[in-house]
């Protein structure tokens, strides 16, 4: 196990992590402190445990709010399935009875050019 330093509100805090997610976990901690900063900012100095709970607190809003819009997406991803199968569903139906009335069709001409050559034969011959 990996461990990393990673600094949130000017404190710096030791942390372990999986093999190779040493970035990663570096990364996360920066962008959690971006909120923190972010707060700071619009709040001044509240209190280390405040700025920190906001800042969780916003994190976890935007979790929800990305949550939210995964699900309206696989709502919205099985709907154009669906409606996608349907289409799919209409379109071999389609074939299937162009298919038919084509055969139709070249049933007729064959039955046709079966009676010409069958008029052609009862002339005589000149």
């Amino acid at each position: 196990m990996a461990e990393v330093s990673v600094e949130i509100n000017g404190r710096k805090y030791r942390m372990a992590c999986e093999d190779g997610q040493e970035t990663r976990l570096i990364s996360l901690a920066a962008r959690f402190n971006g909120y923190i900063d972010d707060y700071k900012e619009s709040f001044g100095e509240i209190g280390d445990n405040r700025l920190t709970v906001m800042a969780g607190i916003a994190v976890v809003d935007e979790l929800v709010e990305a949550e939210r819009k995964l699900n309206a997406l696989r709502a919205e991803l099985d709907s154009v399935t669906r409606a996608g199968s349907a289409v799919a569903a209409e379109a071999e139906a389609m074939e299937s009875r162009f298919a038919s009335k084509l055969s139709d069709v070249a049933r007729r001409i064959e039955s046709m050019a079966t009676a010409i050559d069958a008029t052609g034969q009862d002339q005589p011959q000149q």
